[in-house]
């Protein structure tokens, strides 16, 4: 079933999630992308490659999280695993910095997995969204960032209420655009915070005006971003997270107070550290935003994952 010399690449866009009040429901593709190429050999193994950010400080074996990703989706769709395959990636999404890398690893080894399935059958290297939506979800452990990498763009996710029969629970999707006059600009502190880490600190309970103050907004920034851009400062106040976290990011934190009090809809990133706003005024956020920072300016992810063929080198 698997030829030597079978080859998929697959490209991942970065993803911002919770904009705020949209914790872990929304999130945004983001137009950085990470691009990894899988490869069946005829010499059994694994080989892992990887280049550009966290290259040497990765696994280069089974515990590679693209690796761990493509085995579990080979085994949820029934397929046999190849005796033999290499991973090359060439990565650009920072990593521990609440721009999604894990989740990026996590679509890309599933898109993989899908697209190899499609080729092994006999069609072309297509990938079920879907499949690869649900599965992501599942293993991140909450959709907002790995739903805006499968499809870029704004999406805003939830598990069915009622899943259906099988072996993984539904994500529901909803996918929009954002309004053309907005750009994420994504401001990177030299430090990482691990997901994990950022959770941990989170109160288990909430007071009932903080979340219906933060349901409120979390509505509001669909129509804001989508619609109202001008209503994105208000649309972007969360009660839920950033405040319980900012002893973790202390500057990062500094930093969104001082562009949210300029009128800049400035928020942290995922689980942190770096800081996202969504502007209509690119030039004045650049200017805030001195300092010993890494400012992208990436733009919004238009598609969410792609896969196509890839030339083999074995």
């Amino acid at each position: 079933m698997w030829e030597p010399g079978r080859s998929v690449t697959v490209t991942v866009p970065a993803s911002s999630a919770n904009l705020g009040p949209g914790f872990d429901a929304i999130g945004v593709g983001l137009d950085i992308r990470d691009r990894c190429t899988v490869t069946v050999t005829e010499e059994p193994g694994l080989r892992v490659v990887a280049t550009g950010e966290g290259a040497g400080a990765v696994p280069t074996d089974e515990r590679h999280l693209v690796i761990r990703s493509l085995l579990r989706g080979l085994d949820a769709l029934g397929v046999d695993r190849p005796a033999g395959m290499t991973l090359t990636c060439v990565n650009a999404v920072p990593h521990g910095r609440g721009l999604g890398s894990s989740a990026t690893a996590i679509v890309s080894g599933i898109g993989a997995a899908s697209a190899l399935a499609a080729l092994a059958a006999g069609g072309p290297a297509a990938i079920d969204l879907a499949f690869v939506n649900d599965l992501a979800a599942e293993m991140e452990g909450h959709p907002d960032n790995s739903s805006a990498s499968v499809y870029g763009g704004l999406t805003l996710s939830w598990p069915d209420d009622a899943p259906e029969a099988g072996p993984l629970a539904h994500t529901r999707t909803v996918c929009l655009t954002p309004h053309p006059d907005v750009r994420p600009i994504v401001v990177c502190p030299d430090t990482q915070l691990s997901t994990a880490t950022a959770r941990s600190v989170l109160p288990s309970q909430v007071l009932l005006r903080d979340a219906a103050a933060n349901s409120a907004r979390a509505a509001l920034l669909v129509h804001a971003l989508t619609t109202d851009p001008e209503l994105l400062l208000p649309a972007t106040r969360d009660w839920l997270h950033q405040e319980a976290r900012r002893p973790s990011y202390s500057a990062s934190m500094a930093l969104v107070d001082r562009m949210r009090a300029a009128g800049h809809a400035a928020v942290i990133s995922g689980a942190g550290p770096s800081v996202l706003a969504l502007t209509t005024a690119p030039a004045e956020v650049l200017a805030l935003a001195g300092g010993p920072w890494q400012v992208l300016d990436p733009g919004f992810a238009a598609s969410g994952i792609t896969v196509v063929p890839a030339v083999s080198d074995a």
